[in-house]
């Protein structure tokens, strides 16, 4: 099944109307337990706002005209700072529910809640009021599921999280999106949604990046899922160099409607700020910047004889067949 719209913070709009889109950006984040730290609040709300429309500007000012910002419920998630940032630029973005994996996640909550014998359930029941009702008393309505997991394995916890998110996507017909770490699990992942009934080309597997196993890409998008190569940038976790060699070794076999692109990158936090010696030690021109990948990453690709084309294709096609639902044409 097909479909016309996708909600975005500032309603719904037509899948044609997303044009160049990053699959993977925060304007805010907020580890759980942020706000019990009182002597690192963080900066002003009007503060985020000025760092995010600036950061839109630039975006817009190379052609980039919505974004998939996947923020979790429990990692400082903010609605209505994204639909105020939205309003000022007239850009477009797309906000998520879900919740984050075990280890770094609002899970104590979930496991009191299972403890009264409330939990997938709970969770599905959640996760599908934001998607079709909205957010809160926002009326913001969310436009895809987040789901996330840890490096090797997936938790208990995890898994009720997957399962949740299966059945709200099922009912729903809204798509999947997920974290994976160091490129881990997104087989398992996949797999485990698919079981569920979740159609495989409403998944997205994130941070595929991550690893350089050029099987490992070739297994998901075989199975008719999408990669997110979404971390450039991220030196700290896996070099561009890498990303972008196993990004070639794709398109060279025609293998680009497959595959959304984007940083992941974080433009605020809620507390306490990344390490000033850890932001001092990468390219602040690369980290975190939106517009990395059109200044610096589609010139190599080019050179190495990807096409303009193939370009569009990840930035353009894939974003807009992703959300509508529409399955990828066979090679």
């Amino acid at each position: 099944m097909t479909q016309e719209i996708v909600n975005t913070v500032t309603g719904p709009i037509s899948v044609n109307d997303l044009g160049v889109t990053l699959m993977h950006e925060h304007l805010l984040i907020g580890y759980p337990g942020w706000e019990a730290n009182t002597l690192q609040p963080g900066p002003s709300r009007d503060e985020i706002i000025a760092t995010c429309v600036g950061k839109i500007e630039d975006m817009q000012a190379h052609g980039i005209r919505s974004m998939l910002d996947p923020c979790p419920n429990d990692l400082g998630r903010d609605v209505t700072l994204a639909a105020e940032v939205a309003d000022r630029t007239g850009f477009n973005i797309i906000c998520a529910t879900g919740l984050y994996k075990e280890d770094e996640g609002g899970v104590p909550h979930w496991h009191f809640l299972r403890s009264l014998g409330r939990g997938v359930e709970t969770m599905a029941e959640l996760f599908i009021h934001e998607l079709t009702r909205g957010i809160g008393e926002t009326g913001i309505k969310a436009g895809i599921i987040k789901v996330a997991t840890g490096e090797g394995r997936i938790t208990d916890y995890e898994y009720e999280v997957l399962e949740a998110a299966a059945l709200a996507a099922v009912e729903t017909g809204a798509p999947v999106t997920t974290h994976t770490d160091q490129g881990t699990m997104g087989e398992e992942q996949q797999q485990f949604l698919i079981d569920k009934g979740v159609p495989p080309h409403r998944i997205i597997i994130g941070h595929s990046c991550g690893s350089a196993n050029h099987d490992y890409h070739l297994n998901i998008l075989d199975r008719g899922s999408y990669l997110g190569f979404d971390r450039f940038g991220l030196e700290v976790l896996a070099p561009d160099e890498q990303r972008i060699e196993s990004l070639i070794a794709l398109l060279k076999k025609n293998r680009e409607q497959g595959i959304v692109v984007s940083h992941d990158g974080v433009w605020c936090t809620r507390g306490e700020p990344f390490p000033a010696e850890l932001l001092a030690a990468m390219d602040a021109d690369v980290l975190f910047n939106p517009t990395h990948f059109h200044r610096n990453i589609i010139p190599r690709l080019l050179e190495a004889g990807i096409s303009q084309a193939q370009i569009d294709t990840m930035l353009v096609d894939n974003p807009r067949r992703f959300f509508s639902g529409e399955p990828p044409t066979p090679l």
